[in-house]
Order: structure tokens, then sequence, then C-alpha cells
């Protein structure tokens, strides 16, 4: 396991901000009796990203199968074991953690509650060394955003009339880096492609270094980031970094002539920055949960990891919505044919943090 989380007393569990909340109106005493349960990382489930999508996923549960809901909103790191073991207490059926950073506590309760399921979003399993594990009780869900990355990053360098475009992220980590390791070989595909010379700002691939803002909740830290990034010329930017993206889209939309790529969601419909935002690098990570919820309530579930990927539709490139007029013909056409040669296994996208 990743040793990222302290230990912390049950007594914790006073701080917690927990919600349960009724079925929706199946009528099935089977699913009534179902109690799914999540658990947010320090974003919150407000964070137009990640969170929020698993929040609607586990909604979409309670509405369209009838089940019961459960659900621990982590104000910090400090949160994330006494937030599990809440959700054991209550004796859910199946518990999400939602992120990398919950790892260790959704490990330790899985192998210490057998007889209860668990999921956990965007990382797998590791022991002490790092190496991969599988529990019987424990499913990652997890997500090959690099392929959709790099088309993104086509576009990204296709649409920058600067010549220069702009990534971070929130924390270095493999959910994070692998955004960040496909933006740039998209980058690096249009250069070749087209023999420009467009640059990558706050990423180097070869060497996984690159500018980090160190949390996903700190705004001001986001904002900051992207005023350094256009500084330097980057008009088209990136943020992989749940919340503090929202700190990049208002830098992004002072500055002017500066467009933002989002993640995880389709920003343009869960921001109040659509106007600046080109297009997105989605997760479906809804249509997981609510898949993953059905497995379990129908006693089908298994330590299989889900993979979203731009063949499943797991991944994807959202619409252009406002910029859908400004991105040449030529360019989306390209990014099709990318897509399919994804999708065929003629084009291999590779990142250090690809899932397993």
């Amino acid at each position: 396991m990743k040793k990222l989380v302290s230990a912390v007393s049950i007594a914790a569990a006073s701080a917690l901000v927990l919600s349960a909340c009724g079925s929706g109106d199946s009528g099935d005493s089977k699913a009534e009796d179902f109690l799914g349960c999540m658990v947010s990382d320090s974003g919150g489930w407000d964070d137009q990203s990640f969170n929020q999508s698993g929040r609607e996923g586990l909604q979409a549960a309670v509405d369209n199968l009838g089940i019961e809901e459960s659900l621990a909103e982590s104000q910090g790191d400090a949160d994330f074991k006494p937030n599990v073991d809440n959700m054991i207490q209550q004796g859910c059926n199946l518990t999400f953690g939602v992120g990398f950073l919950l790892e260790d506590a959704i490990q330790e309760a899985a192998e210490a509650n057998t007889d209860l399921n668990f999921a956990l979003i965007d990382s797998t399993f590791s022991d002490a060394d790092g190496k991969p594990v599988t529990l019987d009780n424990a499913k990652p869900v997890v997500f090959n955003t690099a392929e959709a990355a790099y088309l993104a990053g086509y576009v990204a360098a296709a649409s920058s009339e600067s010549g220069k475009v702009g990534t971070f992220g929130g924390i270095q980590i493999p959910s994070v880096t692998i955004f960040m390791d496909g933006f740039a070989d998209g980058v690096k595909k249009f250069n070749e492609e087209n023999k420009k010379d467009v640059k990558l700002l706050g990423w180097n691939k070869e060497k996984q270094d690159g500018s980090f803002s160190g949390d996903f909740e700190n705004q001001g830290q986001g904002q900051a980031l992207t005023k350094q990034l256009i500084s330097q010329g980057a008009d088209v930017i990136m943020p992989v970094a749940g919340p503090v993206g929202l700190g990049a889209a208002a830098a992004a939309k002072d500055a002017k002539d500066v467009k933002l790529i989002w993640v995880d969601s389709d920003g343009y419909e869960s921001t109040e920055y659509g106007d600046i935002i080109l297009t997105s690098v989605v997760k479906q990570i809804a249509n997981a949960v609510e898949d993953t919820v059905a497995e379990a309530q129908e006693d089908k579930f298994t330590s299989e990891p889900y993979v979203g990927t731009l063949e499943n539709e797991g991944v994807g490139l959202a619409p252009y919505h406002d910029f859908d007029d400004k991105v040449p013909e030529d360019v989306k056409k390209k990014v099709e044919e990318l897509k399919k040669q994804i999708i065929d296994g003629s084009l291999t996208v590779d990142s250090e943090s690809t899932p397993k």
C-alpha cells in the first residue's frame, strides 16, 4: 500500500461529513436492502470533476436500481480512514473510495472485512513495495486517460496561436500524470504531422517532471500556476487538479484569448467557464459506478478491474461546444483518425501510469 494516510482514531469520526439517503422507487426488497456507499477525497462532492462524477453515478444507482446510499465527504486526508470505517459500521454492501489517495483506507478495510465489497476509483491496489495485489472483495475502477488526453494534446497544439501550450497537475500521482503524458504525446504528434514546433510547458514526459499545485483544493495556487504559464506564452492550458482547475479557469478568463482543456467531466457542462473551454478529457466515472453497483447488487461482483478506454467509451474527448466552428475540419478529421488508430491498436499511447 502507498502510505499516504496518517493513522487516525475512530474518535475522529465526529468530524465526518456524512449523509444517508433513501432508495429510489423500485419497490424491490432486494434493492432496498442494498446499501451503496461512497467516500470522497478532499476535493468534495462539488468539485465539478471526478468526485462529483462518482457521486452522480451512485445517485443514478439509487434512481435506477432502487438501492439505499450513504455518503461521506472528506475534508482532508485525515478523514479517509474514519470515513471508510464509518461505512463499515453501517454495513455497506459496497463502498467506493473516490481517488488514488484513498487506496490505503480502502485496501485496509477490504482486507479486514472480507464479507463486504469495496471499489477504488482511479487506482489499483499494491503491497508495501508498490507491487500490484488482487483483493477478492475489492475492484479497481481505473481509466486509461492517456488515450483521450493524446487527442486533446493534438487539438491544443493545433489551436494554439502562440506556439505554446501548458499543463500542470494537482499532486504527482499516476491518475494525474497519465493525463499529462498523453497530452505531451499528442502535442508531439501534431508537431511531427505538421512540421511544427509547438512547445509544451509544465510537463516533461521523459523526465517525469513538471508543475504541481501540491493538492486538489487550493484554487489560488491553480490561478498562480496558470498565470505563470500564460506569462511564458501558453494560450491553451490543461489543469489536471480537480477544483484547483477552477482557479486556472479564472486566470485564463481574466487573461483573454486563453483556452482551457478540462478533465474528468465535460467542463462546458459542469463549470461556469464553458466559454473558454476548448474541450475536455472525460472519464465516464458515473457509468462505471452504476455498473459496478449493479454487479454487486446481482451478486456478480468480481475483483476484475474496470479499465475505461476509448474502445469501451470509458474515456473520451468532449465536444468542442462554443469552439466547434473554430476547430478546423481537417483537425477534427485527424483527431477522429487518431482515435480509430488507438482503438484498433495501430497507434499505442504509452504512459508509465497506464493501468495494468
